[in-house]
């Protein structure tokens, strides 16, 4: 019972400080220097620009109609992690306005530099949240919804919501296109922050080793770095040697340790590096989604299929 209530509260403390850093970077960066970002809070700062209305109202006035329709359209598919993140990020809009020592926070005037760090420290807060398998809803709901109607890909959902809320600031008084592109900058920070925070601890890379040592380098791997090691049959066209090429599958931040451990067996040994996309297997990424289910003739798509078709991203099935 001690345990499950630790995780519980270490879990919504997580969430709290990814939903602080999220409205965090928003209230002290974007919202003073004008500049709309995608989203929900994206809306919600373009309504502020327009009409003056706080952000929290707005913020949480759309995602409880967003939350509605989804309940009605998906079923209860949403946690209360989620509700949770979405009260949180609407109580600190409200109140974060109102510490000026956070409004003005940066006092850097370029509005360049407040794009990527706003995008840049509102990524960390999602990312923390999603780790906890929550949500800030928003057009995420709203992207499910299509998606079970449309056989559109959510990944390009959330690219045309974007663009079309953050290109929506041109009909503003006051605003022009040069709004409109520190919006967009503001999207790929996010993006890419985003990205590289989900998936850069999972990032593998492929190495191919050709040694004369071969067997030496293969034991070594297996028993002292207790990594799996393929041998595949090969044969040097110039000598017309049968040997061994070593295949290796790693993570990322092992491979400097992998290296240098060949290197410590044979200094001459020709190593090859390459990145791969996706490994899935024993001590890498598991295959989540079951195989289509063929009913007579025809295929009934999963989300892995639509996923191959259009590129979906992964923010749903966190959501989910």
């Amino acid at each position: 019972m001690r345990v499950s209530l630790f995780k519980i509260l270490k879990s919504y403390g997580i969430i709290s400080v990814g939903v602080f850093l999220y409205c965090f970077g928003w209230v002290a960066f974007l919202i003073p220097k004008g500049i709309a970002g995608g989203g929900v809070t994206g809306m919600s700062s373009i309504i502020y620009f327009a009409t003056g209305l706080g952000v929290s109202y707005s913020y949480v006035g759309i995602n409880a109609v967003l939350l509605l329709m989804g309940t009605i359209v998906l079923g209860n598919k949403f946690g209360f992690k989620t509700i949770y993140s979405i009260l949180l990020a609407t109580l600190l809009f409200n109140v974060l306005p109102r510490f000026g020592c956070i409004t003005n926070f940066s006092d850097i005037d370029e509005k360049l530099i407040n794009a990527i760090i706003g995008g840049s420290l509102s990524a960390f807060g999602i990312v923390a949240i999603f780790f906890q398998g929550g949500s800030t809803g928003g057009t995420d709901i709203l992207a499910l919804i299509v998606a079970k109607y449309k056989n559109l890909s959510i990944g390009k959902f959330y690219m045309y919501s974007d663009i079309i809320i953050i290109g929506s600031i041109l009909f503003l008084p006051g605003k022009g296109l040069q709004d409109v592109v520190y919006g967009y900058i503001e999207l790929v920070s996010f993006s890419f922050m985003v990205d590289l925070l989900l998936t850069g601890s999972k990032q593998s890379v492929q190495i191919i080793i050709i040694s004369p040592k071969y067997k030496d380098i293969a034991d070594m791997l297996v028993h002292d770095m207790d990594r799996g090691v393929t041998a595949l049959k090969s044969v040097g066209w110039y000598s017309q040697k049968e040997s061994n090429v070593l295949l290796v599958i790693a993570r990322k931040f092992q491979l400097s340790h992998l290296t240098a451990a060949i290197k410590a067996v044979d200094d001459n040994a020709f190593i090859s590096v390459s990145s791969v996309m996706g490994v899935y297997g024993e001590g890498f990424e598991k295959i989540k989604e079951k195989p289509a289910i063929v009913s007579g003739k025809k295929i009934k798509k999963t989300t892995l299929q639509r996923i191959i078709e259009g590129g979906d991203d992964n923010k749903s099935e966190i959501l989910n």
